[in-house]
């Protein structure tokens, strides 16, 4: 891991994100003593594709909308709902 002071890292930044950019991490000192780490993100992925959320989404909608019965209080349709019953 390669290591830069402040100033040399401030003068050296896009060569720097270059570097990270290609898998390399880099320490940046202060006075000798490591401060902070540049690294490369991981990529941030859907867990699911496109055609997998329409499916998702399609099947959500088919659902048929469960109404409580009248009367009941939001407080019994949320212990049904945790309970099961509903």
């Amino acid at each position: 891991m390669a290591s830069y002071g402040v100033a040399e890292a401030k003068n050296n930044f896009t060569h720097l994100l270059d570097r990270v950019e290609a898998g390399e991490s880099i320490t940046i000192t202060r006075h000798g003593k490591p401060i902070a780490e540049l690294k490369a993100m991981t990529p941030i992925r859907p867990k699911l594709t496109l055609e997998e959320r329409q499916a998702k989404w399609a099947e959500f909608m088919a659902r048929p909308i469960e109404v409580p019965p009248e009367g009941w209080s939001g407080v019994e349709v949320v212990r049904r709902m945790r309970d099961g019953d509903l």
